[in-house]
This record gives structure tokens, sequence and C-alpha cells, in this order.
């Protein structure tokens, strides 16, 4: 067990390098990610919590969604650890009991709940709350109770433990401010300074605290923003992209690509 504990322990410390494998940029999202991991890992954090809870934060198409599934192929070998919950059809105050299923005597009893039944199946997971800014406000009462107890009783009475996930929360607050900037994700500058990176981290973060509750955002672990994508990272992804496909190709229908650059 001993060793089992340092082998993880030493691949925890290359967390940043292997999720670079995948990644391209967003050097200070995946710093914070891995130095969280490593904390609960290592048994700092409070037992009765789920091993993180962030916030993304950005522009859209820099990569938050592809950290979380990153994440999620490091942590537990599989991109299929990440459970997506589209929280745009948690709109409505009737559709938030279909995360833990509907109360006795309403429609839709016997069916399980949407969120309480795919955590209980695979309690080692990354929970993705994409465009969390969209979700019903009683979406995060119960949020809360996952982040400070690490427990939610479905419909059915069932006790669903949240320990032993990562819960992610993606945002595009702010992002309206980036878009005057030029195009939207993607920065017209070669070099993404850390200046205008620290602008936009502060106009972001501004405008989050004016539209999550406090009592949410101090549960979470932190608030990520991401930076905007410069054109040698945009080539960068497009390579990556480009040598996925040629390989694809070749091992599931034998057809060789060849790139010219």
């Amino acid at each position: 067990v001993g060793h089992m504990q340092e082998e993880e322990m030493a691949r925890l410390v290359g967390m940043e390098e292997k999720i670079h494998e995948r990644l391209i940029g967003q050097d200070e999202a995946v710093r914070a990610i891995s130095r969280s991991i490593r904390r609960a890992y290592a048994g700092v954090k409070n037992p009765r919590r789920p091993v993180g809870s962030f916030m993304f934060l950005g522009p859209t198409g820099v990569g938050k969604t592809e950290l979380s599934k990153t994440l999620a192929q490091f942590l537990f070998g599989d991109e299929d650890a990440l459970i997506r919950v589209d929280m745009s059809e948690y709109m409505e105050r009737f559709s938030v009991s279909r995360l833990t299923g509907a109360p006795p005597g309403y429609v839709g009893y016997e069916e399980a709940g949407e969120l309480t039944e795919k955590v209980r199946r695979r309690p080692y997971s990354v929970i993705l709350f994409d465009e969390i800014e969209k979700a019903h406000r009683d979406v995060f009462n119960i949020l809360l109770q996952v982040m400070e107890d690490g427990i939610l009783t479905d419909s059915q009475g069932r006790r669903i433990d949240f320990r032993n996930a990562v819960l992610i929360m993606t945002s595009n607050v702010g992002s309206e401010m980036i878009a005057n900037r030029g195009t939207l994700g993607f920065s017209d500058q070669e070099i993404d300074s850390e200046e205008s990176y620290q602008g936009m981290k502060d106009r972001v973060t501004g405008e989050v605290h004016k539209v999550f509750r406090p009592e949410f955002l101090n549960r979470l672990d932190d608030l990520i923003v991401f930076h905007q994508l410069t054109r040698k990272q945009v080539r960068q992804i497009a390579d990556l992209m480009l040598s996925e496909l040629k390989k694809r190709l070749d091992e599931e229908h034998s057809i060789s690509l060849t790139l010219d650059k």
C-alpha cells in the first residue's frame, strides 16, 4: 500500500506536465488545479468535502471544458469519468428537482435523479456544471450542501457521496468585457501580457461577485480566469487536433494522411 501511495504522489508531482500533453497554454489554471489536487490527495483537505471545487471563467473557446476532460482522464483514467451537466436545462424552478429526483407524490418519482444517479454509479468523477450562471437560484442551495458536506440525499432517501469527486463550474460571466478587445476568446497579440491578463482577471472577478452569492463563492477552492489564446497557441492546438485525426484515420480506417505545413 505504501508503495502504491508513493507511486501516486510521484504521478501527481508531474501532473502539470501530463495535462499539458493535451492542453495548450493556460499555465495558471493548470498550476492552480494541480496544487489543489495534490493537497487533497496528501490529506490536507477537509475529508467531508469533495476533492476540489472550482469555477472556470473566461472567454468562450479557451479550454475550460478541455481541461475538465483532461483532468478526468488524468485522475480516473477515463474521459467517461466526466459527468457533464448543462445548467441551461435547470433555469426554471420546476426543473431543479430533476437533479435529485422528484419528491414523493410528484410525476417522475420513480425515476432517479439526473445528477445523483450518475454520481452514485460513478463516485470517482469530475462533475462539470456548464454555464452555471444560467441555473435557477435553487440549484445553488443544492451545490452549497454538496460543497460543504460532500453528501446529497436523493428522492429515494439514498445518501450520495460526492467526497471523491471534483466539482467544476464554468461560466461566461464577464466575457462581454473581453469582446471589445477583439475576437472573443482569441488574443490578437502574439503575447498575452501579464498586465493585460491581470486587467481581464480583475474585471471578470469583479463581475462574478455581482452575479453569485458570497456564501457560494466562499466555498470554492479557487476561482480561475483563463487567458485569451495567442495566435501561436491556436496554431499549436490545430497541430494537435490534426495529429489526433491522422492517428485515428490510420488506426480505424487504415488511411494515411499527409499534412503540408
